[in-house]
Order: C-alpha cells, then sequence, then structure tokens
C-alpha cells in the first residue's frame, strides 16, 4: 500500500479500510421516507412512465428525457461494478431522483413547488428551445437536490460524507452527469436553425450555465449541510436560501432570447 504525502487521517483510514476490503465506516442512522422509491429500477420504471406521460411540447418532458438517460447510466454503472460503494450510490440516486418526482406530484396535485423548481413548471408551456428547459431542469436538480441527496443519502445508510470513497463515488457520478449533459445538449443545438442572428443569444445564455461548476457548488454545499446537522434551524434557512437562489438562476435560463423553435 502505498500512502500519499500530506493525506488526512481520514482519508488514510479509508485506504486501510479499502486495502483490507472492509466496508466503509457507519454511523447513526435516520429513517427512510416511506415513499422513496426501493432502487434505480423502480426509479428508471417512475421517469419513463412520466416521459410517456407528458405532452411533446412540455417543458418539464425535455428535461425528463435528459434525467432519464442519466438514471439507465447509472443503473448500468452499477451493475457493471462502477463504484466504490454500490449501495450508496444507488440510494444517491434514488434520493436524489426522488426529490424531483416529488415536485412533479406536488405540482399535479396543486401544492407548493420548491423554488428551485417553480421557473421550469410554470414556464413549461412557453414556447422556449428545448435545450433551455434541459438545462434549467439540471440547474434546479444538481444546484439544490444533488446536496441535499448526499447529505440525506449518507444519513440513511450512516456513512460519513467527508471520506475519500464517497467523493470519489460523487466524482465518478457528476461524470456521468456531464457525459449526458454534453450529449443532449449537442442534439438540442443541432436541431436549431441555422441563423446566426437566433443562435448567438441561446447559446451564449445556455453557455452560462456550467455543469462542471455546478457540481463543484453542490459538493461544498453538501459540506455546509453536513456541517450544520447539530444545528437544524440554521441547515434549513441555509437549504432555503439556496433553493431561492438556484430559482433565480433557472429564471434567467428560461427567457425568450431567440424566435421560438
Amino acid at each position: 500500500m502505498v500512502v500519499e504525502s500530506g493525506m488526512g487521517l481520514r482519508n488514510l483510514l479509508d485506504v486501510v479500510r479499502s486495502t483490507l476490503r472492509l466496508g466503509p465506516r457507519r454511523g447513526a442512522v435516520v429513517p427512510v421516507p416511506p415513499h422513496q422509491l426501493p432502487d434505480v429500477a423502480s426509479v428508471v420504471d417512475a421517469l419513463r412512465q412520466l416521459q410517456e406521460e407528458l405532452e411533446p411540447g412540455d417543458g418539464v418532458r425535455q428535461f425528463n428525457r435528459m434525467y432519464l438517460q442519466v438514471t439507465e447510466l447509472v443503473g448500468s454503472r452499477l451493475s457493471a461494478g462502477y463504484f466504490a460503494d454500490p449501495e450508496l450510490m444507488e440510494r444517491l440516486d434514488v434520493v436524489f431522483a426522488q426529490l424531483y418526482l416529488d415536485a412533479v406530484a406536488s405540482d399535479r396535485q396543486g401544492r407548493s413547488l420548491p423554488q428551485c423548481w417553480e421557473p421550469l413548471f410554470e414556464r413549461r408551456s412557453v414556447p422556449l428551445a428545448p435545450v433551455q428547459f434541459a438545462v434549467a431542469g439540471m440547474n434546479a436538480h444538481i444546484n439544490h437536490d444533488l446536496p441535499v441527496a448526499v447529505v440525506t443519502a449518507c444519513e440513511q445508510l450512516g456513512r460519513d460524507p467527508r471520506s475519500r470513497r464517497v467523493r470519489e463515488d460523487y466524482d465518478r457520478v457528476n461524470a456521468l452527469l456531464a457525459q449526458v449533459h454534453e450529449e443532449v445538449r449537442r442534439s438540442f443545438v443541432r436541431s436549431l436553425p441555422e441563423v446566426e442572428a437566433e443562435l448567438s443569444p441561446l447559446l451564449t445564455l445556455v453557455g452560462s450555465w456550467s455543469i462542471t461548476r455546478a457540481r463543484d457548488a453542490a459538493w461544498v454545499n453538501a459540506e455546509v449541510l453536513r456541517t450544520l446537522k447539530e444545528v437544524p434551524e440554521l441547515r434549513e434557512e441555509f437549504r432555503v436560501n439556496l433553493c431561492r437562489t438556484v430559482g433565480m438562476a433557472s429564471r434567467t435560463l428560461l427567457v425568450l432570447v431567440a424566435e421560438p423553435v
């Protein structure tokens, strides 16, 4: 075993546990909500059903299409042994998806939506470019839902989100997110009219959102939420303000910048 210079004690212990094939450290767990889906296969089924139910021109459907591709890819990588802690990564995927599916359910039942999701659902019928809806959905889901999901999944399974294994698997998940985001972004852009006057403002707007910056910020926000665990009122205030700020960013992504396509 080679120990890297400057490695912290916590990361060193993770290396030792991995070398000895010991399971990850576990702490106190929190209960799983009764409505939470059990596994990734169930998430894929739910997203596929939603894709069939939504109208072709629905902005929410544009995001759902991208998210379904991401979830299918995560499922295949789980089966292939891609992750160091597959149990945690499956739970993360489930908790992550549940936040989006809960927003869908709230909209259908006439209940108030999380502020990060409000812009997408409010403007779902506006004739914008499909890529705008997809990116706005990714903005809400990664910048708000992902840090919440990281902390929640770790708490449900008693994992420490500061461990090296968790961060490495987080980076693997985000590599998959980036892969599908780029594939879908290119497919949307290829469908646009080849008119510079229309393309420039749209591509400038969409290009202003970076999945790399979003996932890096999500990890920092997950660390903040974890740190505030012992101060629940402040933790919730931070989350609510994060949700509001993310929603404001989504509104800027859903403005009409070119002729409807």
